[in-house]
């Protein structure tokens, strides 16, 4: 299994085929993503975000969308909007290795800590974010604009 950088520290992609190769595992976790994959994703980059994926042969095993920020509470910070492993290849590693590949980021960036929220009907994720040593620290609100 090999982790890709799909996206510079920019937010330029620099592996296109690999942007649309995530497609398919994204949306498992994401099932309201425009039609427009690569373009909603562009435009995800621009705001800050970074992704990475896990690969094996020519196929994605898991995807993570993250980005580094600095706030009052956190300080510096690397931010998982998303973590998904494909539902085919789950309690194989994948996931753990795309923490692992975070965390290294994470730290060669100075970061305090990683942080992420999850849905409260995700069970079976909880667990492994418990095992992977991630505490719950906070709740997160969120009022509906539209």
């Amino acid at each position: 299994m090999n982790i890709v950088q799909v996206t510079d520290d920019a937010g330029r992609v620099v592996e296109p085929r690999w942007l649309k190769r995530a497609e398919g595992v994204h949306r498992q976790l994401r099932t309201a993503l425009p039609p427009d994959y690569e373009g909603k994703m562009k435009r995800v980059f621009a705001g800050g975000a970074r992704m990475c994926v896990a690969t094996e042969g020519g196929a994605v095993l898991g995807v993570a969308v993250y980005r580094i920020s600095e706030n009052t509470f956190e300080g510096l910070h690397l931010y998982v909007d998303d973590l998904v492993t494909d539902e085919k290849q789950r309690s194989r590693g994948v996931g753990r290795s795309l923490m692992e590949h975070l965390q290294g980021l994470a730290r060669a960036a100075d970061c305090e800590a990683c942080t992420l929220d999850s849905g409260t009907q995700r069970v079976q994720a909880h667990k492994f974010y418990f095992r992977e040593g991630m505490v719950v620290s906070s709740f997160h609100f969120r009022k509906p604009l539209k």
